[in-house]
């Protein structure tokens, strides 16, 4: 699986000596047919497709009534990830973005992942509306949950954004607590999320 890395430095203001803290980003591709699938049993359940992403972190991914969730981590199917969509029809992006802090020891920790969703709405006239959403989840053991939103194709720096969101906000975000973020514009392809376990 193809995968590079981009470095950030974040500075931190402290009483103590200025440290830098380093987020970088690693990015993986993402393709459901070199993945492991299981089929389903039901109508409309597409079954589950068990990948692998940076450093070997699992995947998995579920479809059924043309629209996916996506978890990450050994109990991905137990994360609230695994629960969570659009409300529109949707698809999974060909490619992962990984935002990782890096410590002073440089150990690398991934904390949140970028995913570029397609969607596709209902129109005034009943045509269909084909949309992009960048889907931010927190990763790590305190929970596995989508953060925020960013509307691909209104925002021109849609990918600033959503690293906005995930630097500053999913190690702090409390699944099933906190609200999802939505930063920039919203156009008629926006579909913000459904939640099934609510």
């Amino acid at each position: 699986m193809k995968k590079f890395l981009l470095s950030f430095a974040v500075p931190l203001l402290t009483a103590a000596p200025v440290a830098a803290q380093i987020i970088e980003s690693a990015y993986t591709d993402f393709d459901s047919k070199k993945c492991r699938h299981t089929p389903g049993k039901a109508e409309e359940d597409y079954g589950e497709w068990r990948c692998t992403g940076y450093e070997g972190i699992p995947i998995r991914m579920w479809a059924g009534d043309q629209r996916i969730t996506v978890s990450y981590g050994a109990r991905a199917q137990r994360e609230p990830a695994a629960k969570q969509t659009l409300m529109s029809f949707n698809g999974e992006g060909s490619k992962i973005e990984w935002r990782i802090e890096k410590d002073t020891n440089g150990n690398r920790k991934p904390f949140a992942t970028i995913m570029r969703w397609s969607t596709t709405k209902s129109g005034d006239k009943g045509d269909a509306v084909r949309g992009q959403v960048l889907v931010i989840t927190r990763l790590g053991a305190a929970g596995v949950c989508h953060v925020g939103y960013v509307d691909g194709r209104a925002n021109p720096n849609a990918n600033d954004l959503a690293r906005e969101i995930a630097d500053k906000h999913a190690r702090e975000f409390v699944c099933r607590r906190d609200k999802p973020i939505v930063l920039g514009d919203r156009g008629p392809g926006f579909a913000e999320m459904e939640d099934f376990n609510e």
